[in-house]
């Protein structure tokens, strides 16, 4: 099924922007479903690749030999919103590490949680890494360095072991050779990944389709799939859409979005993965296109959608507080045949 999807603004009757996104729908042999026009744009993965960048820590035995509970790891694959309950939680991994805050090589930026953000609006002196979004995630990197003797210093390098093993499994992952996974620096200091679209979609149909009683690394993507779908607001937190996701279909589908615009979905009942992207890297398009393209696939039950619509079709205030208008999500069919490739 070819289609075409775009998230219009209406100020009032006045279309007033468009948004073009792609994205691409993909079972487990790399087949795409469902796409637009350029299914396979190569594209950052950003922190949608997060449940992959945590998979060798999982599969390699650490999780388990450390306890790691679901909620640990659940925040090992966040991009959070800084509140107390989020830092607490990489705190303490850091504690059973040995490690502090000081190790963290994210740096700060400031939370979105509204209660974090007044306190160090009050208290500057407590700015630090733990309120990086992607703290946990560097948390989770650190202890897959003690984990396998490699140095703690420089681990966010691409040259680090740790950087080299999460390309590794992000590129098995998503079916493509190593060598072809670009590499570039993230908003955090880790490597982000260049891929195409469709691969990540492959990738979170590999996360989708995990049992618990397969092979490795089957059992380790079901792990990590089963800790996201039952601490939603852990892997994010209050506006996040993954989390605004999760919690409307009871953990049901499972969502990982990144920066500039990019969301990532697997469908376990289906075995199929979901990317979309906004090609302009607006995230205000993402949630009502990807909204409207799992309706598209039948995969939002009338509650769902219910729970769903503010985000289907999200106002717009004015500095005022008045609704001036809202965004909305076009998704065309431009040819309905079961498969593009």
């Amino acid at each position: 099924m070819r289609l075409h999807i775009e998230t219009r603004l209406w100020r009032g009757s006045i279309l007033e922007s468009r948004h073009h996104l792609q994205a691409a729908v993909v079972g487990l042999d790399g087949r795409i479903e469902a796409g637009t026009e350029q299914p396979s744009l190569v594209t950052t993965f950003r922190s949608s690749a997060k449940p992959f960048q945590l998979l060798p820590l999982v599969e390699r035995g650490h999780a388990e030999r450390w306890g790691w509970s679901d909620e640990q790891l659940a925040v090992m694959a966040a991009s959070h919103t800084g509140s107390r309950s989020h830092r607490m939680l990489v705190t303490g991994i850091l504690d059973r590490l040995g490690l502090s805050d000081r190790d963290l090589a994210c740096g700060f930026h400031e939370p979105l949680d509204p209660e974090a953000l007044a306190e160090l609006e009050a208290h500057p002196e407590l700015r630090s890494p733990l309120y990086d979004n992607c703290s946990g995630k560097h948390a989770g990197m650190l202890c897959l360095a003690l984990s396998e003797g490699w140095p703690v210093a420089g681990y966010e390098r691409a040259d680090h072991p740790v950087q080299q093993r999460m390309r590794r499994s992000v590129a098995e992952v998503c079916g493509v050779p190593v060598d072809q996974v670009t590499v570039a620096v993230d908003g955090c200091s880790a490597t982000v990944f260049g891929l195409p679209l469709d691969a990540m979609a492959r990738g979170f149909a590999q996360l989708a389709a995990a049992a618990p009683d397969g092979d490795p690394r089957a059992r380790a993507l079901h792990r990590i799939r089963e800790a996201m779908s039952r601490h939603p607001r852990v892997v994010g937190g209050e506006g996040r859409f993954s989390t605004l996701l999760m919690e409307a279909t009871g953990g049901r589908l499972v969502a990982k979005g990144g920066a500039e615009g990019l969301e990532c979905v697997a469908i376990p009942r289906r075995g199929l993965g979901v990317a979309v992207k906004c090609e302009d890297g607006q995230s205000r398009a993402v949630p009502p296109a990807t909204i409207a393209l799992l309706e598209q696939l039948g995969e939002l039950s009338t509650e769902e959608r219910a729970r769903l619509a503010a985000a289907r079709r999200p106002p717009i205030l004015n500095h005022a507080g008045i609704e001036v208008g809202f965004l909305e999500a076009v998704v065309e069919i431009l040819t309905p045949s079961a498969k593009i490739s």
